[in-house]
């Protein structure tokens, strides 16, 4: 690769990595709610294990989405899945529903019910770190299907650096889920505009991801070559940054209650 290539896939990755860090946060705390009652030493078992199952699915879904990535009929479902999830989440907010972090906080608080037994708990963690994977796969894709070709030999239908930047970009969001989201729950928390942006960003990769569907050669509705327009590129990105720029300067920084700290919350939780 030569350095303007490096220089594109590197910001391509850089940008994956603050998104899943977003998306990771609350996933964290309510993975850390969902074995609170474990005793202390099997928190971490339960998480280790409920992680490495989520990231044999990954890899797994990687591989199958490697094939089935230039099917225009699938690039459209991930587009609309992606963005039904963005404009649910922000119409959520705007209604003032409570999210799912506040939702798993409070039914901590009701009525005592059963508690599930170690297993049983594994596989719960399994499924959410599944169900927390699907977005966070499906941006990956629209990100990197667009990146020029690596010149590494194709994975799938993916070129090999695409497919390694896909790669590493769920990987990573694992890594944050596991260690590093106690610091982007925390931003969250004192930030939470951060949170509606991040979901705004998702719409927009879902609105790239129509583009490179409807550029499809099956469909023709766009030339085929405009997702690698230059202009489109720089375009997409410049919008992408202007999100996070106002998401950040127009949500209102939350000062921290002594009786209220998330990050402590999640150490505790999940036994860190």
């Amino acid at each position: 690769m030569d350095v303007t290539l490096l220089l594109e896939y590197g910001w391509v990755l850089a940008v994956l990595v603050v998104l899943e860090g977003l998306l990771a946060a609350d996933n964290a705390l309510v993975l850390a709610i969902m074995v609170k009652h474990l005793p202390e030493d099997k928190r971490k078992k339960a998480l280790f294990y409920g992680l490495m199952g989520a990231f044999v699915f990954r890899l797994g879904s990687l591989f199958l989405i490697s094939f089935l990535v230039d099917v225009w009929q699938v690039q459209a479902i991930g587009a609309l899945y992606l963005l039904y999830i963005s404009i649910n989440h922000i119409v959520k907010k705007i209604l003032g529903s409570r999210n799912k972090t506040d939702e798993a906080a409070d039914s901590t608080s009701k009525k005592p019910r059963k508690k599930s037994g170690f297993w049983m708990t594994v596989f719960k963690v399994e499924v959410a770190d599944i169900a927390f994977a699907v977005d966070s796969i499906l941006a990956a894709v629209a990100l990197a299907v667009a990146l020029p070709p690596s010149g590494l030999p194709a994975i799938g239908g993916l070129d090999g650096g695409q497919f390694i930047v896909i790669f590493l970009g769920g990987f990573i969001g694992l890594v944050i889920m596991r260690f590093a989201a106690t610091y982007f729950v925390k931003l969250l928390h004192s930030r939470p505009g951060l949170e509606v942006a991040a979901f705004v960003i998702v719409g927009w990769v879902g609105v790239k991801l129509a583009v490179i569907t409807l550029a499809h050669p099956s469909l023709g509705v766009l030339d085929e070559h405009f997702p690698e327009n230059k202009i489109w590129k720089f375009g997409f990105y410049i919008v992408l940054i202007t999100i996070a720029v106002c998401g950040w300067l127009l949500s209102s920084k939350v000062p921290e209650k002594e009786d209220e700290n998330p990050v402590e919350e999640l150490d505790k939780q999940a036994g860190l």
